[in-house]
C-alpha cells in the first residue's frame, strides 16, 4: 500500500516522490530486506527510515527494532504508520556535533545498526560511521547500503542530493577505519539501465513510478541476474562491519 495519502508540507518533494516511487515495488523492498536480514539481529536500529519502506519487513518479523530520522515530517509519517506497535521511533541526525551528549542514551545500545541509501546523502561520511559505531555494542553489526560507482551519476543523484556514489573498495576503506569488514557484495545490477537510461540520457529527476513497477514485476530477472554476476557488480554496494 502506498503512503502516498499523507501530506508532506516542507519536504523536499523529489525526496519524497522517490520514496513513494519505491513503495510501489513490494518485491524490491522485500529483495533488499531479505539481502540484509541476515545480518541484522538482536537490538536494531534503522538509520533515515523515511517512511519505512524497509521498516516494515522487520516489523512484521516482529523484529526489536527503533526507526529514526533527521526529517520531523517522517519522523510523524512513521509514527503514524506504526502507533499501534511497540517500535520506538525518534529523530536522529547521524552527524549531530554534540552527538554524545545529546544521544547518551543511545550509546552502546544496538547489536545491528543499518543506514540503507542515507551515507550518500552525508558529507562527513566517515563521520557518520563514527558515530553509529558508538551507538554499537562489542561485537555489534553495521549494516550500510550506498548508490554504486561515480560514472553512474546523473540528474537524479544531483536532485536527491546525494554527495557522491561509492565503489565496494572505497566504502570498505571508510567503514574499515572503524570496523572490522565481515561482508561486501554489490547488489541490484538490472537497475543499473534503468537509473543510466532514465537519469544520464533522459535527466528525469524522480525515479518514475511506473518504471518501478514494472522493474517489480521483473524482480525474478534482478535476482538471476545478481547470482550470474556473482553480486560483482551492480547499481548499490552493501558492506557490513563489526565493533570489536
Amino acid at each position: 500500500m502506498s503512503d502516498s495519502k499523507f501530506i508532506f508540507p516542507d519536504l523536499d518533494e523529489i525526496g519524497i516522490d522517490t520514496l513513494d516511487a519505491i513503495s510501489f515495488a513490494p518485491n524490491f523492498n522485500e529483495y533488499m530486506f531479505k539481502t540484509i536480514e541476515p545480518y541484522c539481529s538482536g537490538n536494531i536500529l534503522e538509520i533515515g527510515s523515511g517512511i519505512g519502506n524497509i521498516s516494515k519487513h522487520f516489523i512484521a518479523k516482529d523484529a526489536t527494532i527503533s526507526l529514526t530520522d533527521i526529517r520531523d515530517n517522517y519522523v510523524d509519517i512513521l509514527k503514524e504508520n506504526y502507533a499501534q506497535t511497540t517500535v520506538g521511533i525518534f529523530n536522529l541526525d547521524i552527524t549531530e556535533s554534540d552527538f554524545e551528549n545529546k544521544f547518551s542514551d543511545k550509546l552502546e545500545s544496538y547489536d545491528t545498526i543499518f543506514a540503507l541509501n542515507v551515507v550518500e546523502h552525508i558529507k562527513d561520511d566517515a563521520l557518520a560511521i563514527k558515530n553509529a559505531k558508538k551507538l554499537l555494542r562489542s561485537g555489534g553489526k553495521l549494516v550500510i547500503l550506498v548508490p554504486a560507482y561515480q560514472w553512474m551519476y546523473n540528474s537524479f543523484d544531483t536532485a536527491l542530493e546525494h554527495y557522491r556514489r561509492y565503489t565496494k573498495k572505497g566504502l570498505k576503506s571508510i567503514m574499515s577505519k572503524e570496523l572490522k569488514i565481515i561482508h561486501s557484495q554489490y547488489f541490484n545490477v538490472f537497475g543499473m539501465a534503468g537509473w543510466f537510461v532514465s537519469g544520464k540520457v533522459m535527466k528525469k529527476k524522480t525515479i518514475p513510478r511506473n518504471q518501478m513497477e514494472l522493474y517489480d514485476k521483473l524482480i525474478w530477472l534482478s535476482k538471476t541476474l545478481d547470482k550470474v554476476v556473482f553480486n560483482k557488480v551492480g547499481l548499490s554496494v552493501i558492506c557490513v562491519g563489526q565493533k570489536a
